[in-house]
């Protein structure tokens, strides 16, 4: 007879005792249950309020032999340690993990694929989304993007994870406007869309409005919903007005490369945006009330723009930023270019908000090492300094949660949603501009807060 395995869940280990027992009713009792619910199954760990058991439910239908939990607790690599078991012969499969009651993350599942990887034309051919989690995250089709595709995610979304109140329209709330445009750029020698957002009541009659820039303009728009956001937080008086710019890219190779610490992309805003920006809109050309931001990629071209221009750009909000990235890489080991590049340059009127995922290491490249590593540097430095850290993925599932965190910080220094960011850190009173050991006090400061 074959070996019958425990399920580790205590709630699938009851259901598969009664099943067992002869308890024919228990299963469907279960399903019945877990569609009035939603999945995924969180259990409790006595005695443990930081972790508790995760369970991934799929119900099969047909002819089912392999189903496979992709992105969340799995990671994007190794499907086949992230397969799912089937309890005993029924239509019922499972797997479990032993998570953080604050994490927030988005999953699919791989139903039937093969486990050698795309490359080799096996698995990622059908991603779906969990039928029983009604909670999902959509990637929408960009029509002028021929490639690009809707994906449709589930959210996983412990009970401890951070709130997200910032995100969802205000049913009675006054709302911005956002306007679409196209602007060419001799510089770069492209053409890219650009949306620019303007607060409700919005007059030329004020005195100019301050001004947010952020890349990656799509993902702030559609993953992000950044324009409900910044209309929360004027209502609740959170941020002041302000107008946001949402910067496109052509295509993804250009986009790549421009937000690589690219000179001739910072020239382009210097020399052409941030111009066309002033004849259009009534906004500040004030540095110090002028915020430059982004994810990714996107937030380390934001610490590249304060560094080359600092005069047109006071403040850096940076989600996740790459910093390690490196101009030349070798061997696959990060090299901080921007780090050492802030290291070796004077004070500048900057201020940062940074944040990272905790769950955002990735192969060779350390996201979270990288982030604290700038944090540390810009604070020996002499920098205001605002840092935070989250538990998920290198997903805007987190980001547009945070996004109001970051602004906040910027705007009044005042968290917007109680989460636990590092308080500011002020620039010692004398002596800012003298040099210090960065290396050798690093040796000393370089830990996790």
């Amino acid at each position: 007879m074959e070996a019958q395995h425990t399920p580790i869940s205590p709630r699938l280990t009851s259901l598969q005792q009664q099943m067992l027992s002869g308890n024919t009713a228990a299963l469907l009792a279960f399903w019945q249950e877990m569609t009035r619910q939603g999945a995924p199954l969180i259990e409790t760990i006595g005695g443990d309020e930081k972790h508790a058991l995760v369970t991934f439910l799929w119900k099969a239908n047909g002819d089912t032999h392999n189903v496979v939990i992709w992105g969340g607790p799995a990671g994007l690599d190794h499907p086949e340690e992230h397969q799912m078991t089937r309890l005993l012969q029924t239509d019922l499969w499972y797997k479990t993990y032993r998570l953080q009651t604050d994490l927030r993350g988005v999953y699919t599942f791989s139903i039937n694929d093969a486990l050698a990887g795309p490359a080799q034309g096996g698995f990622g051919t059908r991603f779906l989304p969990d039928p029983l989690n009604p909670k999902q995250f959509v990637a929408h089709r960009d029509e002028e993007k021929p490639d690009s595709q809707e994906v449709i995610f589930s959210i996983l979304e412990l009970p401890h994870a951070p709130a997200q109140p910032w995100i969802e329209p205000h049913p009675n709330g006054d709302k911005g406007q956002l306007y679409a445009h196209r602007l060419r750029s001799q510089i770069l020698d492209n053409e890219r869309r650009i949306w620019v957002y303007t607060p409700a009541e919005y007059t030329e009659m004020s005195k100019p409005y301050r001004l947010l820039l952020l890349f990656d303009g799509w993902t702030y728009l559609d993953l992000i919903p950044t324009p409900t956001i910044l209309d929360n937080l004027i209502r609740e008086g959170r941020i002041p007005p302000l107008v946001a710019v949402f910067l496109d890219h052509p295509d993804d190779e250009t986009r790549n490369s421009e937000l690589a610490c690219h000179q001739p992309f910072i020239d382009f805003l210097v020399q052409e945006l941030m111009p066309w920006i002033h004849e259009q809109y009534h906004v500040t050309a004030e540095a110090t009330q002028t915020i430059v931001g982004g994810c990714s990629y996107g937030g380390l071209a934001a610490a590249f723009a304060g560094l080359r221009a600092s005069n047109t750009f006071g403040n850096v909000l940076s989600q996740s930023g790459s910093f390690w990235w490196e101009k030349d890489p070798e061997d696959d080991i990060q090299q901080e270019w921007i780090i050492q590049q802030f290291i070796e340059s004077p004070r500048l009127p900057l201020r940062f908000s940074l944040e990272v995922g905790l769950k955002e290491d990735m192969g060779w490249i350390y996201m979270v090492g990288c982030n604290r590593h700038l944090r540390d540097v810009l604070r020996l430095k002499g920098y205001e300094v605002q840092y935070a850290e989250f538990n998920g993925y290198h997903h805007s599932v987190s980001h547009r949660g945070s996004l109001a965190d970051r602004l906040v910080a910027l705007v009044s220094k005042e968290p917007a949603s109680g989460a636990k960011d590092e308080a500011w850190n002020r620039p010692p009173a004398s002596g800012r501009n003298q040099k210090q050991s960065i290396v050798s006090q690093l040796m000393s400061t370089f830990t996790p807060e």
